[in-house]
């Protein structure tokens, strides 16, 4: 009985595993696993897991392409590598958080703006000068720090995106949804697997004295997630992306504050 019970559990968080990774990739994972659909509102809890394979894809397309060409163009190159991977799924979520914040003034016609497929000023400036920061922290410091920093900021920050479910609830009915997904609540297994996925990184290759870098992202989820709260009374999955994407950025900036000025001596 209690080998059965240990053997459901394992077919359980594989199909959880499998489903984060066919939900945040475009890679064609459901040719290999067969999910059934409840598992699917379990994939943000497991987000953290999906950033070790995305984190080192980047990485080293941004370390290949440095060994042969100029560093600003291998960095353009990983970042569209992690684009090709996610289908610009986390990208498309922060348009639209900020044309919806940015244009809508009560929560309906906020949610209103954030389903429409259309983007609009506020999100068109939104990604631009996302780009801008993101490349030029990039491809300021040396190549093997900007390769550490992806390593670590990625799964790093969608383990703390991940944690929205607990700050709070879904803002829209399941209907309504873009992905007709509502995200279960974080329980304390999944985090648990989610923390050691999105800290182990952070410890094992960082030096301790960095680590305060992460104060960072941890500070820009509160601050988001207050004002998801007072705006729209929740979350929806495209204030999951941004939310992702705005505190890595965070932690790109912190990392590369403490990297230029300490002369790569950390």
């Amino acid at each position: 009985m209690l080998y059965l019970c240990y053997k459901d559990f394992d077919i359980i968080l594989m199909n959880n595993l499998a489903a984060a990774l066919i939900f945040f990739t475009r890679i064609p994972f459901w040719r290999i696993f067969k999910v059934p659909d409840e598992n699917f509102k379990q994939v943000i809890n497991y987000w953290a897991v999906v950033g070790w394979l995305t984190a080192p894809v980047m990485a080293g397309v941004l370390w290949f392409a440095a060994l042969v060409m100029p560093f600003g163009v291998a960095c353009v190159l990983a970042i569209i590598s992690r684009l090709l991977i996610t289908g610009a799924l986390h990208e498309d979520g922060l348009a639209d958080f900020f044309d919806g914040f940015g244009g809508g003034s009560s929560k309906e016609r906020i949610l209103a703006i954030m389903k429409d497929s259309h983007i609009g000023t506020y999100g068109v400036l939104g990604l631009i000068s996302y780009y801008l920061l993101l490349f030029q922290t990039l491809s300021l410091i040396p190549v093997y720090w900007s390769c550490i920093g992806i390593l670590v900021a990625d799964p790093l920050c969608k383990f703390i995106g991940s944690l929205i479910t607990l700050r709070l609830p879904y803002a829209r009915n399941e209907e309504s949804s873009k992905a007709k997904v509502v995200y279960n609540k974080m329980a304390v297994y999944p985090f648990l697997v989610s923390a050691v996925f999105g800290l182990l990184p952070l410890v094992l290759l960082l030096p301790y004295i960095v680590w305060t870098v992460a104060v960072l992202p941890v500070l820009v989820f509160f601050g988001l997630t207050w004002l998801m709260r007072n705006k729209i009374g929740g979350y929806t999955g495209d204030c999951c992306g941004a939310l992702f994407l705005l505190c890595e950025l965070s932690f790109y900036l912190g990392y590369t504050i403490v990297v230029y000025n300490s002369g790569v001596d950390i």
